[in-house]
């Protein structure tokens, strides 16, 4: 049995409760449908997993984390949505996205829905107020890293005065990590943290559950990054160089490819890039290549191993068990996975 099967049992009750918790006895079996797509459609509920065993490993019960960790897979899934009716992505997991297969504006609604449902289920956790603010906290810098993301945009929304106005032209790799640490490593920060909350830890344990969180939710971006370009979408589910047809500096390995390529590379790189029609297939296949012609892959790489150094370094301050262990399997897991 695989790192995720172990805990089959705990991912069930999860499940379950994230179903009780968006449905109401008056719903429509077509509204049931709707919420039933928006999270029932694949993923390894790694954010369930890890609060359980963040709350476990200090000494913390499946029963004390629960609603907690229902509340943060149901707040996640609403990112996904609201990330992907921004990013115009048509594919997750294999499937149409909510947007693309319902629309906007129901997958708009949809998403409130799951928003609203995350925090009915941190007033039912163990440290509501507590878990509420966690919440609330993450939501405020997933959509601070989610607007600087548009803003790394090279092209496009040019019905959108501000983005328009105020995009980046030149993206720093301090500006890519402001980015990530916002929009993807707040929410698995948060849900290590919220294991360590419902398990009445220690400031000093909390704190270091933090840190591995945030570590490994930065690599758990790179990897992303790093699969954009080279994965493949019948294992990703997702369309291949999804970042380079929305013209993102946002994603590490385009960064590092466009710092490393010579002049001449690099001013048709950049046009393409900034182009204001949309780009052809033949466009979007030449800016692959042009990154795979470089280092870029392997040096995201060494980010993403720095990052899960980090990781590993914190868990050395927590208690030492199996839990702790397995802990460290996923912060690994994190750079291996293939979607």
């Amino acid at each position: 049995m695989g790192l995720f099967g172990v805990y089959e049992g705990f991912i069930r009750r999860v499940d379950s409760l994230v179903w009780s918790l968006l449905c109401d006895e008056n719903d429509s079996l077509g509204l049931r449908e709707l919420l039933r797509y928006s999270v029932f459609s694949g993923g390894k509920r790694i954010r369930p997993l890890l609060a359980m065993l963040c709350c476990r490993v200090v000494g913390g019960s499946d029963e004390d984390v629960l609603y907690a960790a229902a509340g943060i897979e149901l707040l996640h899934n609403y990112s996904l949505i609201i990330d992907d009716i921004i990013d115009r992505s048509v594919l997750r997991r294999g499937r149409p996205t909510v947007w693309k297969k319902f629309g906007v504006s129901v997958a708009q609604c949809v998403a409130a829905d799951l928003a609203a449902s995350a925090f009915r289920a941190a007033a039912l956790s163990k440290h509501p107020v507590k878990v509420v603010e966690i919440f609330a906290r993450v939501m405020k810098r997933a959509a601070r890293g989610e607007m600087l993301d548009i803003l790394f945009e090279q092209s496009g929304r040019e019905d959108e005065s501000y983005v328009v106005e105020n995009r980046f032209n030149h993206v720093t790799l301090d500006d890519y990590f402001q980015m990530v640490s916002n929009k993807t490593a707040a929410f698995i920060e948060a849900t290590c943290e919220i294991g360590g909350v419902c398990a009445d830890a220690s400031e000093e344990e909390i704190e270091a559950l933090r840190r591995y969180g945030y570590n490994i939710g930065v690599a758990f971006q790179i990897r992303d990054d790093i699969l954009d370009i080279f994965g493949k979408a019948e294992v990703t589910g997702e369309e291949i160089g999804k970042d380079l047809r929305t013209r993102k500096l946002g994603n590490l390995v385009i960064l590092l490819a466009c710092e490393e390529m010579m002049n001449e590379d690099k001013r048709r790189f950049l046009s393409l890039m900034r182009k204001n029609e949309e780009l052809t297939n033949y466009e979007l296949n030449e800016l692959i290549k042009m990154v795979k012609k470089t280092n870029a892959e392997e040096r995201a790489m060494g980010y993403g191993r720095n990052f899960v150094d980090n990781a590993l370094c914190a868990l050395r301050s927590l208690p030492q068990n199996e839990h702790v262990k397995q802990l460290e399997q996923i912060a690994f897991f994190i750079l291996r996975r293939e979607k």
